[in-house]
């Protein structure tokens, strides 16, 4: 029986290696064996109202509802279709804690894409 030679063992010898001694090394961090300093697990924060965008020929409607406790800034951006008709971007609207409101849009002559941007409310 003839073994590979050893440039080809190296790489699966040192795969195993990592394998075995990593895992080891993160586990044995306990209270009895204090070895790094733990960083807090941080759960995502829930924010961020709900939009649903209807775009009805050249009309660009966005209805947004906040289920979260934090306020939601929102605004409508249009992308219209001819180089020659404007974009549209419209105000900010704070939608508060269990409040929906209404963004409104439009083109002149046809509505290449719609969507709603979400910011924090100060």
């Amino acid at each position: 029986m003839r073994l590979p030679p050893p440039h080809r063992i190296a790489p699966a010898l040192t795969a195993v290696v990592l394998l075995v001694a990593l895992p080891y090394d993160a586990a044995s961090d306990t209270a009895e064996h204090p070895g790094h300093a733990r960083v807090a697990e941080k759960k995502p924060e829930l924010f961020g109202a709900g939009c649903r965008i209807r775009v009805d020929g050249t009309r660009v409607t966005a209805s947004c509802h906040n289920p979260y406790p934090g306020a939601d800034r929102v605004a409508l951006h249009i992308e219209c279709d001819p180089w020659w008709d404007i974009d549209t971007d419209s105000a900010p609207a704070t939608v508060g804690p269990a409040e929906t409101v209404r963004l409104d849009g439009r083109c002149w002559k046809s509505v290449r894409t719609a969507w709603v941007s979400h910011r924090k409310a100060a």
